[in-house]
């Protein structure tokens, strides 16, 4: 049972619940990629097949992201944030203590689905918790606070990775997610859609799950098997095959696991299109910022992870940064300043040798990237109905992953494919320079198709001067 508390005693105790929550799960993921070659030398495995305790991570965070979401709607969002966080914690201690490759990758798929139910379903809660007002404000303290992980992580991995070891970045994990558990348990209000019915379409779960699955296999292995390879073929056609059912039955359903007229709104679109081309480009800029940095440079993974903090450092404040934003311009217009700042910053990022002018621009791309995938998360709540709250930032998540690992698996397979021919450093850099192009050609198309729906009638002009009656009627509906 829960205490008695009030209103605003309940708004700070979710918040720092979601908060710490959130801050665990960009830790642990930022913190593991430089530990991969400590886990390969301690398991006695080799790089390769270490990877997979990042594949399967992956794997497991991206399918079940729109399930996440949907469960907190359908069943209620406190429940479902207790079970995700109670996965994470229990996976995080598995890690800590697996003796071998097999048994960390099992923990890391747990502590995977626990993520893909807290981070959706953490959005909706602070949603439902929050009047209208301070909604977007709160997110956004909430994004600051969890890339704050992001931050350290580079960090820590590195800190830990040469000290301690690997294994202490998931014993500092499972205190905290207990923390967070508690804390939810006590303040945490629940919420549900209240016009949907306690049923799930497990049917489409099942095929959503099968799609993402096979993609996100074929993406994060391909490079490895051989993109041609019947593996990973069969992997791609099981991908589309599924992916091509899902309509199909969601249309039909009788109570559907995705509305699909939210894809009819277009702002909604818009802003996922943006938050996942800003996603795309932080992890590619993130993983070739790491191999410049150790295999051109020769820094060691704790020297790398401090050259991480100054763009880490904006990427935490970009939470607040849009949600203050976000009080000034439309959803759309934020989505699109993201796009022209890291756009920007990931072309001048190629250019820049020096360590007087890398450092600054590996900031101020960073401050972009950082502004369009959190903000995303922010906007997409404030152009949909709050009781589809958790369903809105389940597809978001989705794509933003998926897109993500796509993403990165493309880079590497063009790296692998160009170094024979050109120098390392030539090769990132031509990749840097059309992720910033096509960043900041996606923003102008933003505007564009913005400009087009306020001449079409269809959404409000950029000014927020609104009628307030209009206003009233429907709070936090910016687009």
């Amino acid at each position: 049972m829960r205490a008695e508390t009030s209103p605003a005693a309940r708004r700070a105790g979710a918040f720092a619940a979601v908060a710490v929550a959130l801050f665990c799960i960009q830790l642990d993921f930022f913190a593991l990629n430089l530990a991969i070659p400590e886990i390969a030398a301690e398991l006695g495995v080799t790089v390769s097949a270490a990877q997979w305790t990042l594949s399967a991570y992956m794997l497991a965070i991206g399918c079940f992201f729109i399930i996440g979401g949907r469960v907190g709607d359908v069943f209620g969002r406190r429940g479902s944030l207790l079970a995700g966080i109670a996965l994470f914690a229990a996976g995080s201690a598995g890690c800590a203590l697996a003796p071998g490759l097999g048994p960390l990758v099992a923990a890391r798929i747990v502590q995977g689905v626990g993520a893909a139910f807290v981070f959706p379903v953490s959005v909706s809660v602070i949603t439902n918790t929050f009047p209208a007002e301070s909604r977007a404000a709160a997110l956004g303290a909430v994004f600051g606070v969890a890339n704050i992980g992001t931050a350290l992580g580079p960090f820590v991995g590195g800190g830990f990775t040469e000290g301690p070891g690997w294994r202490w970045i998931f014993w500092l994990m499972a205190p905290l997610s207990l923390l967070s558990l508690l804390t939810a348990l006590v303040y945490v209000p629940d919420s549900r859609d209240t016009s949907a019915p306690r049923r799930l379409d497990l049917a489409g779960c099942a095929l959503i799950v099968c799609s993402l699955a096979a993609l996100t296999l074929a993406v994060e292995r391909g490079d490895a098997w051989g993109w041609g390879s019947a593996r990973t073929l069969l992997c791609f056609a099981l991908a589309v095959t599924a992916g091509a059912l899902f309509p199909v039955r969601e249309r039909h359903a009788r109570h559907p696991l995705v509305d699909l007229r939210l894809l009819h709104n277009v702002p909604y679109v818009l802003v996922t299109g943006m938050g996942s081309l800003a996603n795309m480009g932080y992890g590619v800029t993130v993983f070739l910022a790491t191999l410049y940095l150790q295999d051109v440079r020769g820094l060691s993974p704790l020297l790398a992870g401090t050259v991480f903090l100054a763009p880490a450092l904006l990427v935490a404040v970009s939470g607040p940064l849009g949600a203050r934003l976000g009080r000034h311009m439309r959803p759309t217009a934020v989505m699109a300043l993201a796009g022209a700042i890291a756009g920007t910053g990931m072309y001048a990022l190629a250019g820049a040798g020096a360590w007087w002018l890398y450092v600054p621009v590996f900031a101020w791309c960073g401050l972009g990237l950082g502004l369009g995938w959190t903000y995303s998360g922010v906007a997409t709540q404030q152009v949909v109905a709050p009781e589809r709250a958790g369903e809105a930032s389940g597809v978001l998540l989705t794509f933003l992953v998926t897109l993500g690992a796509i993403a990165l698996a493309g880079t590497a397979a063009a790296i692998s494919a160009m170094t024979p021919q050109h120098p390392p450093e030539d090769v990132y850099d031509a990749i840097l320079r059309l992720g910033g192009v096509v960043i900041v050609a996606a923003a102008a198309a933003v505007m564009a198709v913005r400009h087009r729906l306020v001449v079409l009638g269809r959404i409000p002009p950029l000014s927020l001067r609104a009628d307030a009656a209009a206003a009233a009627r429907e709070p936090g509906r910016r687009p």
